[in-house]
């Protein structure tokens, strides 16, 4: 079962999101994904200029898995926070679809997965997705207008604004959406955590397998 989170711009705070969910739901045994798009003249393998990047990349994609949860990067925090397993996915920008085979059996090895992501909405359907909002951040990215009617539910980073200033966002795409409010430092609060329990384990029934029991362990930290 895949759930996503994304967001409308960047350092609005879904690395902090997912790692507070994968803290916070134990039983899951997640598996995470790091989903990066590189943009003109970056290399996908290397994250850095590279003379291989040109109309046809050379270095569309790469994936790594991370085993350091000390290392400081995104993907550590999701080892530190409980995940089993933390993949790293850097494509140059638009695409993704390289990557999708390495994806696919990634996906195949954990029953339970969360992605940092909205591109992969673009050739997966989650059983949930997330995304993070930031009333203050003005910037929303054409990949997250794009896939916002798909939200199942909003997160709204509480910062004291209270109307966004986005342009070109029509308020329908999100006002009738269910919301969470969250003030940092505390990402996953007990009702998104229910939303999540409760959507996996529908979506488990469903499809006749065992769901997950919730853990009586009490995770530290995770934000």
């Amino acid at each position: 079962m895949l759930v996503v989170v994304g967001g409308h711009t960047r350092n609005i705070g879904k690395t902090s999101v997912v790692a507070g969910l994968i803290a916070a739901l134990p039983e899951f045994q997640w598996t995470a994904l790091k989903i990066t798009q590189y943009g003109h003249n970056v290399c996908s393998t290397e994250g850095e200029p590279c003379e291989c990047v040109t109309s046809d990349p050379e270095h569309p994609f790469a994936i790594s898995e991370e085993t350091d949860r000390d290392s400081g990067t995104d993907t550590g925090r999701f080892l530190a926070a409980g995940a089993r397993r933390v993949y790293w996915v850097r494509t140059a920008a638009g695409q993704l679809g390289y990557a999708m085979p390495g994806l696919r059996r990634i996906l195949a090895t954990g029953e339970h997965i969360i992605a940092e992501s909205n591109s992969i909405l673009q050739f997966l359907k989650p059983a949930l997705y997330l995304v993070v909002l930031d009333f203050g951040a003005d910037d929303f990215k054409d990949t997250s207008l794009r896939y916002l009617d798909r939200a199942d539910a909003l997160i709204v980073v509480g910062r004291g604004t209270k109307r966004p200033g986005w342009s070109g966002v029509a308020n329908k795409l999100w006002q009738s959406k269910p919301r969470f409010q969250i003030e940092p430092p505390q990402w996953a609060t007990a009702a998104i955590t229910a939303l999540v329990r409760e959507r996996l384990n529908s979506s488990t029934a469903s499809s006749g397998a065992p769901a997950a029991r919730a853990s009586t362990v009490v995770p530290e930290g995770g934000t």
